[in-house]
Order: structure tokens, then sequence, then C-alpha cells
């Protein structure tokens, strides 16, 4: 599941672990990755607002989707009353023409809202839309279903890795495909899985492991965690469309002046709406009655969830459990992880800073909450770190490139390779980098 929220880190967020001492280093700066942003937000299509902030970069944009009435309101109350931005969340739609004609198939969001089923207009990103049919076009794609990479296959005389086991889900054969370059980008934990399962006389503690970092570190983001309330005096309003996305508010903690006492900040998400037409069925109207609840709108309600940084620390690790093997027979992950005191810190702001924003917005019956349920790494789907990049091999898995340290022909290029996490949806950062990363192997290749 992807629910394209596309933002840019910046460079607060390149920085911020060598100014808090944290962990080690991003290799590489804002500026470096900016052409890149834009090279992905390009071919994708983000429809967004600029609203030139320091701690949320601009991206590229197309026109973006609207605020509803409620919204606004909150917008308005947060910028008198506490200097704060609230935007329309950007989001990776087509909301007008694109850029370029590599997507001839994608057709324009249509706000029906069922993006869930998989958009048949190719109004969002995805793999099936845009980027497989462009892989298509180019004669120099082979898609192979059905397929469980497990392990790198390692050459040391070579000093290079030549190709990746696959065990075929259906059948259970394996298969062995070779090639000059190998790019893993199988999801942070899926990736982690198949380094760590990689092990020879070179690499006796999983692939490209000389500094011990690899299946640690492990970061995501904290959610569960917020405030809703019902916002009155706006009944004669509504709105028109399914839009396919909410609003978005920056992080504002530990920012300028502002000082907590955790590292790091938090955003939100979320929005406001009408009460749904379920109770319709549970009334079980008819004629008259049914025609009558079915058009007068219940009252507006909002919510705002916070999305925080978690610090990447040593503890917060994966290792490989040959022990248990999962229904194919390979071994399987075993995790340990947990909160720190950071995380707790910052939640108490996250849920008391929403219920105040929505108060001093005129909204009523107000209540925070923090889920128990959701104090985890790993429940807030954005897993990162397992085989950071660095300047160092000696506290590193990847160079700047995304390139293993110990072994230049293998690229990590999903959320494995990310340094910090920051609080932003982290895909656009992802697909920037990967970009990046096959420009430069496509070079390097050239040089021979």
């Amino acid at each position: 599941m992807w629910g394209r929220q596309s933002y840019r880190l910046g460079d607060m967020d390149f920085e911020a672990n060598a100014k808090d001492g944290i962990a080690i280093d991003w290799p590489v700066r804002y500026k470096e990755i900016a052409p890149w942003y834009e090279y992905v937000e390009t071919f994708a299509g983000i429809s967004g607002q600029a609203e030139n902030l320091p701690q949320l970069p601009d991206s590229k944009f197309l026109p973006p989707m609207d605020l509803n009435c409620v919204e606004k309101e909150l917008k308005k109350s947060m910028m008198d009353k506490f200097g704060r931005m609230l935007t329309i969340g950007r989001v990776a739609h087509v909301t007008g023409p694109l850029g370029h004609n590599q997507s001839p198939q994608r057709g324009s969001c249509q706000y029906r809202n069922l993006c869930s089923r998989g958009c048949p207009y190719g109004g969002y990103f995805s793999s099936n839309a845009c980027t497989l049919p462009s892989g298509e076009r180019s004669g120099n794609m082979t898609l192979r279903a059905n397929s469980i990479v497990y392990e790198l296959i390692y050459d040391e005389q070579k000093g290079k890795a030549t190709g990746v086991k696959v065990l075929d889900s259906e059948t259970g054969e394996t298969v062995e495909y070779y090639a000059k370059v190998i790019f893993l980008c199988a999801s942070t934990m899926g990736s982690a899985f198949i380094m760590l399962n990689s092990v020879s006389n070179r690499f006796p503690n999983g692939f490209g492991n000389d500094s011990g970092e690899l299946g640690h570190n492990i970061m995501d983001h904290h959610l569960g965690v917020g405030a809703g309330g019902q916002m009155e005096g706006f009944e004669d309003q509504y709105f028109y469309g399914r839009r396919a996305n909410g609003v978005y508010i920056p992080r504002f903690r530990n920012i300028g002046k502002d000082k907590r006492d955790y590292l790091r900040g938090f955003g939100y998400q979320g929005g406001g709406s009408r009460q749904s037409w379920s109770s319709l069925v549970a009334e079980m109207s008819i004629g008259a009655d049914l025609k009558s609840a079915a058009t007068t709108p219940g009252a507006w309600s909002i919510g705002l969830g916070g999305f925080g940084e978690i610090l990447p620390d040593h503890s917060n690790q994966v290792t490989i459990n040959r022990d248990l093997k999962d229904k194919y027979g390979l071994p399987t992950l075993l995790f340990d992880t947990e909160f720190k005191d950071n995380d707790y810190k910052m939640r108490i702001d996250m849920a008391n800073d929403a219920a105040e924003m929505l108060e001093a917005a005129g909204a009523k019956n107000v209540q925070s909450y923090d889920r128990k349920s959701q104090h985890g790494i790993g429940l807030g789907i954005h897993e990162m770190g397992t085989a950071r990049m660095g300047k160092d091999p000696k506290t590193s898995v990847l160079n700047k490139y995304n390139q293993v340290h110990a072994c230049k022909n293998v690229f990590v290029t999903d959320g494995s390779f990310m340094t910090s996490a920051a609080c932003v949806n982290p895909s656009l950062t992802y697909m920037a980098f990967t970009a990046r990363a096959a420009d430069y192997a496509v070079n390097e290749l050239k040089k021979r």
C-alpha cells in the first residue's frame, strides 16, 4: 500500500544527525538531491501547493486539490494564533497535464476516492500505470512473476556479485540469474533479508556487512496519536467530488527559537469531513425517510494524526533466524525494536498540540488520543535504515550513491539506505535516490 503522500526532505533533515550528534552523518546534502527530486516529480506528477518553508521544501507541482470549509477555518486560525502553516497534502496524482510524454496511458485523477481498488485511469502514480509500461516500451525489461530472490551470488575471485538466486513460489524451482550490476529494491526488510541471508567466506555476517551495521538502525514514523473534534456553524456548506487527499501540517517543533525536551519533530495529516451515510443501513430507511436522510448531511468533524520522527539507534535491529523457517523453507527475520525516551516525550506534544490547535479553531468536544497499541516500530509501515549510507565503510553499509561499500556492483535503493528518517513520508526520497543511483550506475558502466 502506498498513500502517495510525497514530500521532500530538506537541509534540516540531511544535516540533523551531524548537528545533534546522533548516529552518523548523511553523506549527501539537499542540494545534491534536489535535481533528482525534480526529475521524479516531473515524471510522477505531484499535486500540491508551494509554501516556501525551509523545513518542507517545495516540489515541482501540478495544481493542488482544494481544502474544504472547515480545513480553511483551521488553516486561518493556525496562522493567526500560532503562526503555523496548514497546506493541502502533496500527493502523486495527475491533476493537470504532465510535462512529458513517457506515460501516454495515464488519465487525470477523477476524484472518485476509490484509489484502494487501483486506478483504471492511471491518475495516481504507480508501477502498474507508469514505470512498468515505460520499462516495457524500452524493450529491455523482463518481468518474472512469483519470484522470491533469497540470496546474492558472490564471486570471491572477481570480488563482485554475479547474480541472484530465485525461488519460484508456485513450483518450488530454484533459478539463478546473472548480471553485471544488481539493484536491490525489495523493501527495507526484504533487502535486509536478502543481504543477511547471503553469507560467504568474504561476508560471513551478511552481504556487505563489514561495518556490522547491516540490519541495525531500524527507523519508522510513529503515529496513532493526535486529536479530533466537531466543527459547528458549517451545516449549510458542502463539497463537490471526492477529493483523493487530506491536509498536511508541516513540522513546527525544534525549529528556530522553539526548543523542546526531545530532538526532531513531527507533522500532521488529517482533514475535515461530514458524517457518513453508514447510519442509513442501520436505520433501514426506505422511501421518503431514506431520501430525507440521504439529503441531510451530518455534522462536520475534523481530525489530525501525527507522524513523528524516530531517531536511528543501533539497538533497534533485525537479525536472520535460521531456526524458524517460512512456508518456503527459507529463514525468517527476528525483530528487536522498541520506542525510546525521545519518542515518548514527542508523543505528548503530538497529542496536546493537535488538541490545542483544534480548540483554537472553535472545534467542540475535542478528544486527544495516544493509542498504546501503536507504541512500536513497524506500525507506521515506513521502515527504514537497515543498510544505511555513510561516508565511512566502518560505520555504514552503502556509499552516497547507494553502492555497497564492499561490493561496488550492488546498489540498494529502498528505505534500507536511509541514515535518518525525517518526519515526512519517505517514498519520494526513495525514488529520487533510486533515479540518481541508476544514472550513476549507467555512467560508471559506460566508463567500464
